[in-house]
């Protein structure tokens, strides 16, 4: 796992996001998502605000995304909390970028089912593409990330770029998915593996067979 630390509080920073506020669509969103949350519990609100947030800078930016801290407090205000309190959950959930990321933020699982199907090989052809953990690329359209386990074990070794998830990779359909990025393509998400859709078996199915064609109930056989 990559270290986390927020982007440096420096004058430059509260020049461009100081004043934050959300777009009119945004508002409107805010509003609602705090409204599912009974009086006394807005602060529950927190994660879904941030994830919010993070898309209005990323649509500015044209990134994924980000929280400087200025945006952070202005989360704080909206639900009367604490900064500190907000900064713990930005900090703790890797869903939150707390420094700037490029255009696609490749996040490379490299917990044990995908490292022992072969993430060592995804992360050096990810590095011979030019991406670094920690950095963003020069041309500002990648940034890269080792993350723990975001629960596709089935179809390990498996990248999250963005809000995509990528399966069943190898070193030469990383590098694919990256070039037609790069291109301005979107590349195939979900398995990339042949004639695999999710994560059936590879064959077709071993066991409950029937349930292919239909729902069936199989109660009566057991």
């Amino acid at each position: 796992m990559a270290d986390r630390h927020p982007a440096p509080d420096t004058p430059e920073l509260r020049a461009r996001w100081g004043q934050f506020d959300w777009s009119a669509d945004n508002a409107v969103l805010a509003k609602a998502i705090i409204a599912r949350y009974p009086a006394g519990r807005q602060r529950s609100a927190v994660m879904p605000l941030l994830d919010l947030a993070q898309r209005q800078v990323g649509a500015a930016e044209q990134t994924q995304g980000w929280l400087p801290l200025p945006v952070i407090e202005f989360v704080a205000r909206t639900l009367a909390m604490p900064v500190i309190r907000v900064l713990e959950v930005a900090t703790f959930y890797t869903m939150y970028n707390i420094a700037p990321v490029g255009r696609f933020h490749v996040q490379v699982c490299g917990t044990t089912p995908c490292q022992l199907r072969g993430s060592d090989d995804i992360m050096a052809a990810c590095k011979a593409r030019g991406l670094h953990v920690g950095h963003t690329t020069g041309d500002g359209l990648f940034t890269l990330t080792e993350v723990e386990c975001m629960g596709n074990c089935a179809s390990a070794p498996m990248v999250q770029i963005n809000d995509d998830n990528y399966e069943d990779l190898s070193a030469e359909s990383i590098t694919h998915i990256l070039d037609e990025l790069a291109a301005g393509r979107q590349p195939k998400t979900g398995s990339q593996a042949p004639g695999r859709h999710t994560v059936e078996p590879l064959g077709g199915p071993t066991t409950l067979r029937a349930m292919v064609s239909e729902n069936h109930d199989y109660r009566g056989e057991w």
